[in-house]
């Protein structure tokens, strides 16, 4: 399904500005979509032809990433938390539905957590509650992003980019996802995980009071199922889905259902108390 986006930029007073792609209906419940770590809107290219007209979709880029503002500092999970705030004051919006991947969803737990008014729902891909203690992650970061400088090798971006999935995802696709990580900067890739990496929202979760849905692929490789285990324990209510034969990225390898999973989510805030 191919479908062509009108690319959209905000600034957001006193923090930087952000890129997004908007489709469905503008009265509709809105749902705004956070990318994982070097990542940009595009992560969402596959899904966002799936979701019901009737959502009142954001894609963002976050700071940093694709072609975003890149402000000197302010890569730590509170403050991409903060421009997700300031960007629902942008748009009009008192709360939104938060989906994240990886990097987004500890972004969105962060909002649930210190600003529950403005999250109506959470949904949660390829996700984490902390990275302290993760083995993969750590040992990339000791041997490889610690010290990563410019120019970023194009062969390491698509070694990094493969290893989030376990099933083939359209050529084209990934080309364009390794493209966009191109554009972020060495400095952006040490803060954006150095920031992953100091977080910690274990202790917060059963805080979050939105309704929450857990989406985590079986062949996850960096998300493991502890961290799943975790999650929908100490979120309350929460749901977990899990996918059988995917990886880290879900919404890459089968956007449709993941599509789906959303969509039920939608109806049910939708439904009266």
């Amino acid at each position: 399904m191919k479908t062509t986006f009108e690319v959209k930029s905000v600034a957001l007073p006193g923090r930087t500005t952000l890129q997004y792609v908007e489709q469905g209906d503008r009265g509709g419940l809105p749902v705004v979509l956070l990318h994982g770590v070097t990542d940009s809107w595009r992560s969402f290219e596959l899904l966002l032809p799936h979701l019901p007209a009737s959502m009142h979709a954001f894609a963002l880029t976050q700071r940093g990433h694709g072609d975003a503002g890149r402000p000197p500092s302010g890569y730590r999970i509170e403050d991409l938390a903060g421009d997700v705030a300031g960007f629902l004051d942008a748009q009009g919006l008192e709360a939104a539905v938060l989906v994240g991947h990886s990097m987004g969803s500890l972004v969105a737990q962060r909002c649930a957590i210190d600003r529950p008014e403005r999250v109506r729902g959470l949904a949660l891909i390829g996700a984490f509650a902390t990275l302290r203690g993760n083995a993969p992650v750590r040992e990339m970061w000791e041997t490889t992003l610690s010290t990563l400088a410019d120019p970023i090798d194009p062969g390491f971006v698509r070694d990094f980019q493969r290893s989030t999935v376990a099933r083939e995802i359209p050529r084209e696709f990934l080309d364009a996802v390794v493209a966009e990580s191109l554009k972020v900067p060495a400095r952006v890739w040490r803060e954006a995980f150095a920031g992953m990496l100091a977080d910690d929202h274990t202790p917060a979760l059963g805080w979050i009071a939105a309704p929450a849905l857990i989406v985590w692929g079986e062949h996850d490789a960096f998300a493991d199922a502890a961290q799943q285990a975790l999650l929908s324990q100490r979120i309350p209510g929460a749901a977990l889905r899990v996918f059988t034969g995917t990886g880290h990225a879900p919404h890459w390898e089968e956007p449709e259902r993941v599509a789906a999973h959303l969509a039920a989510l939608a109806a049910a805030l939708r439904e009266p108390a």
